[in-house]
């Protein structure tokens, strides 16, 4: 038999609108699977946190069989507000770039637009960047971090390599934990960050003056006038999870037919973040209820036929992190009423 670890960020919604969007969710697959499961972990990162939740989920794997009550607590608290994930090598591989010698950051061009007392960076995921403009931008920013030291790679249209082997113990946000906030709070820290916010101005000026972005607010468009750095990594660390519902079909049609080794397998399902994080709960309930035939449906048949053992279903917000681990009912809790509960009841832990 088989086991499952499905991560869903942003599969607890938001409070204020949490029963309101539960009501009009059509998963009654997602509603069997949390009523007859049971919550074994439930832990909150801090709000200020330099990743979201799901993010360390993946990278420091907290619910790993074999790991203790408290070995998970000391992992959410080993420090205040943590570090983005060191995922830039892995990153440049999957962009077919062979990583050089050197500490390497993800340097993403995004748009910070000022808010009332403060600047705030637009979502990434809603940046609409062509080929073109992102080229003639990173020319312009890969001559400045020539003249400053510094070695500057092209992945594609919003993901840029930066080697900067003196700033390793800079402390940096995720693109995810980032966007929305206030940047003064999130932006890089430690002791070199003076020479980074150099470097991060001086491409911001010369950007301002760009003909890319006289054209795109001729057009209309937000212009492209900075760049974000994140994810500072020494050397490649391959993560030990896949992605989509096709990983996820894959997995469970291998299940019916062969047997496990028992290995637990991780698959991140992230159709929910990019309207949570843009707090479209509209788009966001279309997506959990389009979850229903991809991922929550066959999980329950998976579940019902023994061709898996279990599912432990990892769902996050902003802050928290909650396992739901999901067995085959028993014959004697057929009778338990089925419902979104168990998921209105998370989302309120965190008003």
């Amino acid at each position: 038999m088989s086991y499952l670890e499905i991560i869903l960020p942003f599969g607890i919604p938001n409070p204020p609108l949490a029963k309101e969007l539960l009501r009009q969710a059509n998963t009654p697959s997602l509603a069997k699977l949390i009523s007859f499961g049971t919550v074994r972990q439930h832990q909150q990162l801090n709000e200020f946190a330099r990743l979201l939740p799901h993010e360390f989920c993946l990278d420091q794997d907290p619910f790993a069989p074999g790991k203790s009550n408290q070995q998970i607590a000391e992992l959410f608290d080993r420090e205040e507000r943590h570090n983005s994930p060191a995922s830039t090598h892995h990153l440049m591989v999957t962009k077919a770039v062979t990583p050089p010698p050197g500490f390497w950051f993800t340097l993403s061009p995004v748009h910070i637009h000022i808010a009332r007392d403060h600047l705030v960076m637009t979502d990434p995921q809603r940046l609409t960047i062509s080929e073109q403009e992102s080229k003639e931008l990173f020319k312009i920013a890969g001559e400045i971090c020539a003249e400053l030291g510094h070695a500057l790679i092209y992945g594609d249209a919003k993901t840029w390599f930066l080697r900067g082997d003196s700033w390793s113990e800079l402390r940096t946000s995720s693109l995810f934990a980032a966007a929305g906030h206030n940047m003064d709070i999130w932006i890089a820290e430690g002791e070199m960050a003076r020479p980074w916010r150099k470097l991060q101005n001086e491409i911001q000026m010369a950007w301002h003056i760009s003909g890319v972005n006289q054209v795109r607010e001729a057009d209309g468009k937000t212009p492209i006038n900075s760049v974000w750095l994140h994810n500072g990594s020494a050397q490649l660390k391959t993560p030990n999870f896949e992605i989509g519902t096709e990983a996820l079909k894959t997995f469970l049609d291998k299940s019916k037919h062969q047997p496990s080794d028992g290995r637990l397998c991780r698959i991140l399902i992230d159709t929910l973040n990019e309207p949570a994080l843009n707090s479209d709960w509209g788009s966001w309930l279309s997506q959990l209820n389009q979850l229903e035939g991809s991922c929550f449906g066959p999980l329950w048949s998976a579940l019902q036929s023994g061709s898996i053992k279990g599912v432990n279903l990892v769902l996050s917000d902003t802050q928290q992190l909650a396992l739901i681990e999901c067995r085959r009912p028993q014959f004697w809790q057929r009778w338990k009423t089925v419902a979104l509960k168990p998921l209105l009841d998370l989302a309120q832990t965190n008003k």
